[in-house]
C-alpha cells in the first residue's frame, strides 16, 4: 500500500507565473525561513520539506525556529538584518506576526506565508490548506456517520487563524445541515499528542456519553484515541483528524473501529512556498496571491491510493 501525498506543483503553476525578468540567479538567492518549533510531526515535516526544497532549488537558506511569538519576531528581525531575498514564514500567532510582516514590508523583503494567516495583505503570496473546509467536511462526515444527531467533543489547536477557521467551519456546517449534533465540550490540545491525551482523559471523566470527537489535527487524534482506549470507552463511534499522518492513514486503512477519517492538509505545501519565494527573490511576481489546497476527505475508500510509507509525516 502506498500513499502519494498530493503534489501541489500543478496548483502552483497557476501561482508562480513569471511577470518580470529574473534579476538574480538561483545561486545568488538566500531564502529566510521562520517556523514554529517542531513540537509535533506535521511541523517537523514542514521544516524538513522546506529544507529539502531549498536544496533542490539550488539556493542558500537560513532556517529559524521559535517556540513563542517574541522569539519568532526576533528571528524575522535577524533575517531582515541578513538581507535575505525573501522570507517563508509560518506564523506562530496572528497579531505578533502581523507586526513582523509589516517590518518585512518596510525592509522591502517579500514575504510568503504558509498555513496560518496574518491580519494584513503585506505579503507576496499565501499558501494554505482549506481550514474552513476541514471543519465543514468533518461535520458532514460525523453527521452522516451518526445519522444526523449525537454528542460531539471538539479538540482544538493553538490560538491562530487555523484553529478559528477549523472550528468555525465545523460549527457553521453543523448549524446549517446537522442541527442534531451537539458540541458538548471544546478543549485545546495545541496540536500535541500528549496534551490531547491528558485533555481527553478529563473530558471522558466529565462526560459519560460521547458519540464522536472532532480533532483539528492527526497528532491530537492519536492522543484522543489513546485516552479512549485506556478508559475502555465503547460509546464513541467516530474520531476524525486533519493533516494526513502515516499513523492515522494506517489506522484508517486497517479499518480501526473509531479512527474513521482525516482530511488532507499536506506539509508538502511548504515546498511550493519555497519555490514561490525563490521566484519572487529572483524578480518574478506570483500570478495569484492566495492559493488554497482542498481539504479532501481520507477514508477507508481512498486511503490505499494516498498512503506513502516514505513520507516525512
Amino acid at each position: 500500500m502506498q500513499r502519494r501525498l498530493f503534489s501541489l506543483v500543478p496548483v502552483l503553476a497557476l501561482v508562480a507565473g513569471l511577470h518580470a525578468p529574473q534579476l538574480a540567479s538561483a545561486q545568488d538567492v538566500t531564502i529566510g525561513m521562520s517556523f514554529p518549533s517542531a513540537t509535533h510531526g506535521w511541523m517537523g515535516a514542514i521544516i524538513k520539506n522546506a529544507q529539502d526544497q531549498a536544496k533542490a532549488s539550488g539556493v542558500r537558506h537560513v532556517m529559524t525556529t521559535a517556540a513563542d511569538p517574541n522569539k519568532q519576531t526576533n528571528d524575522v528581525e535577524d533575517l531582515i538584518a541578513k538581507k535575505v531575498g525573501a522570507v517563508v514564514m509560518l506564523p506562530i500567532e496572528t497579531d505578533a506576526m502581523t507586526r513582523a510582516a509589516a517590518k518585512l514590508k518596510a525592509a522591502n523583503i517579500p514575504l510568503i506565508i504558509v498555513d496560518r494567516e496574518v491580519k494584513t495583505d503585506d505579503y507576496a503570496a499565501l499558501i494554505k490548506g482549506d481550514n474552513v473546509g476541514i471543519g465543514a467536511n468533518a461535520a458532514a462526515y460525523i453527521g452522516q456517520a451518526l445519522g444526523g444527531s449525537g454528542s460531539v467533543v471538539e479538540i482544538i489547536g493553538v490560538p491562530a487563524s487555523v484553529t478559528v477557521q477549523r472550528s468555525q467551519g465545523f460549527r457553521d456546517a453543523v448549524a446549517k445541515s446537522y442541527p442534531g449534533l451537539k458540541v458538548i465540550a471544546s478543549q485545546a490540545g495545541d496540536f500535541q499528542r500528549e496534551k490531547s491525551l491528558n485533555v481527553m482523559q478529563n473530558v471522558l471523566q466529565q462526560h459519560p456519553k460521547i458519540d464522536a470527537v472532532y480533532t483539528h489535527d492527526d497528532e491530537m487524534a492519536l492522543g484522543v484515541l489513546q485516552a479512549i482506549r485506556e478508559a475502555k470507552r465503547t460509546d464513541i463511534k467516530v474520531v476524525t483528524g486533519a493533516g494526513g499522518s502515516k499513523a492515522v492513514y494506517k489506522l484508517i486503512a486497517d479499518k480501526d473501529p473509531v479512527m474513521k477519517a482525516t482530511f488532507v492538509y499536506s506539509p508538502l505545501m511548504v515546498k511550493d512556498a519555497v519555490k514561490v519565494a525563490v521566484d519572487v527573490a529572483r524578480g518574478s511576481k506570483p500570478a495569484n496571491k492566495v492559493i488554497t489546497i482542498p481539504a479532501t476527505a481520507v477514508t477507508a475508500t481512498n486511503v490505499a491510493s494516498l498512503y506513502d510509507a516514505k513520507a516525512n509525516y
